[in-house]
């Protein structure tokens, strides 16, 4: 049986890349209109996913004022500036491309994603960050057999799930409620958000004889139009379990350092 790192594809988009952006990007700061602009860029500071480029004719409110620092970004140097929203003021959240960066950023800004209080794609709320064109989220129905074990322990088993196909992250395997032993796991409070697959609505942990395993498992139970299979099951970190698809154990893939939940 073919490995995990080999089953699943690898993100191929060079940092460093730039694509113009076929939607209305707005962002939204102290319920004032910071930017509004049709004409944003895709640019990839990193592998993973792409950041919004805006240009700077296209603030409405905002005003940006220069901080007199420079930076190597991912896609080359930057100028910080603290943005300023009618009374609100955000520093050091804005970055003017420039010399030296990629000829189309030139005259754009790209914004820390936290210094915004909203993003928009359209009329639709955009979450973490923005969603990748070249990424793919494919949720399906399988009758694979599915069994969870830690420390030896059996925490779920079942005969099918939903296998979660995302672009650059291992399968993710999701099992109905009634295949999990849930007199083994504490609920935990921790709440993650994707941009492909929403906001998660439970987190799951486990007290084995090797101490606490926090986090190993999560829940959609209202995810996104794009993975609404998934929809009330629960997913384990392939990354903290002993996972057996179709009775073969699949190896650990790398961790993925909680980009977000998967």
């Amino acid at each position: 049986m073919a490995t995990e790192s080999v089953l699943h594809p690898s993100l191929i988009v060079p940092i460093g890349h730039v694509e113009p952006v076929p939607r209305r990007i707005r962002g939204l700061v102290g319920g004032r209109v910071a930017f509004d602009t049709r004409r944003a860029l895709y640019v990839w500071e990193w592998q993973a996913y792409p950041q919004f480029s805006i240009p700077v004719e296209d603030l409405v409110e905002g005003v940006l004022d220069d901080d007199k620092h420079t930076e190597q970004l991912g896609a080359g140097p930057a100028h910080r500036h603290t943005l300023r929203v009618g009374p609100e003021v955000r520093a050091g959240a804005a970055w003017v491309w420039g010399e030296g960066s990629p000829e189309a950023l030139r005259d754009t800004v790209r914004f820390e994603w936290e210094a915004l209080d909203a993003w928009f794609e359209e009329d639709e709320p955009v979450f973490v960050h923005p969603r990748s064109p070249y990424s793919r989220v494919d949720a399906l129905r399988s009758r694979s057999t599915v069994r969870v074990e830690v420390d030896g322990v059996v925490l779920a088993e079942a005969s099918g799930c939903v296998k979660l196909f995302e672009t650059g992250l291992p399968t993710r395997y999701y099992l109905d409620p009634m295949d999990i032993d849930w007199t083994r796991l504490r609920h935990s409070d921790t709440v993650t958000r994707c941009p492909y697959k929403g906001t998660t609505s439970d987190y799951w942990s486990f007290d084995g004889e090797t101490g606490a395993h926090e986090d190993i498992a999560w829940t959609y139970d209202f995810p996104t139009i794009h993975a609404n299979r998934i929809a009330g099951l629960t997913a384990f970190y392939n990354e903290h379990v002993d996972l057996y698809v179709d009775g073969f154990l699949l190896p650990k893939p790398v961790d993925p350092t909680q980009v977000a939940a998967d």
